[in-house]
């Protein structure tokens, strides 16, 4: 086990020439955060290919953390996904061409997974830097969720399931991204890297759980 941080961007996917998450973990590859060394590697936006290429990377690296980072068109703020289901039901292809849906990532598997990562103190400390920041109970069901429910079905098959942190984050477009579509919020790169770099930081603090992380929608 070493002190390393896996942390993951995908390739562009849908009508996208880039992929914002991507283009910000690359930038962390090779640095040191807190005590932590940061590997980065790139997923295909594939449902069948994504979870075989980072478990091979979590195989060869072997390390203490993993953080997936995902696109979220339309999001305006740094989401910190609390939940994945165990389920594909694709809106559009993937970029190997799949449209899956109603289907199962794990057979047999759990409904879902609770994210491995203090999200509220996250928050808090990201927000510390003026950057905006929620936590989200949905990660969609496409291959964003997909790597995440995968994720964290490794890390609790692990001898030691409570060693390991883990989790998937969503960012907005780039503002380049944002440009081709009306009213479309986007965040720079630079809150972007800096928010990830925040999240690195504070991954082994004590999680507040007096703090509401909570929604409400109606009654």
């Amino acid at each position: 086990m070493s002190n390393t941080v896996i942390i993951t961007g995908f390739d562009p996917f849908g009508n996208e020439t880039i992929n914002p998450s991507w283009e910000a973990v690359k930038l962390l590859h090779g640095r040191s955060i807190g005590r932590y060394d940061v590997h980065a590697i790139q997923l295909p936006t594939s449902f069948e290919r994504a979870g075989t290429v980072l478990a091979e990377a979590m195989e060869q690296v072997k390390p203490e953390a993993v953080i997936c980072v995902g696109q979220a068109g339309g999001r305006p703020d740094i989401t910190l996904e609390r939940v994945a289901i165990n389920l594909k039901d694709a809106r559009i292809p993937d970029n190997d061409g799949a449209q899956p849906t109603d289907g199962a990532i794990v057979e047999n598997g759990p409904v879902a997974y609770w994210a491995r990562m203090p999200l509220k103190a996250i928050r808090a400390a990201v927000q510390e830097e003026g950057i905006p920041c929620s936590i989200s109970y949905t990660a969609g069901t496409f291959v964003c969720n997909a790597i995440f429910y995968q994720l964290m079905h490794l890390l609790n098959e692990q001898q030691d399931p409570n060693y390991k942190r883990g989790g998937f984050i969503h960012i907005p477009f780039l503002p380049v991204q944002a440009a081709r579509y009306s009213n479309m919020p986007s965040m720079s790169q630079d809150d972007v890297v800096k928010a990830l770099e925040t999240v690195i930081l504070h991954l082994d603090d004590a999680e507040n759980a007096n703090e509401s992380a909570g929604t409400l929608h109606g009654a």
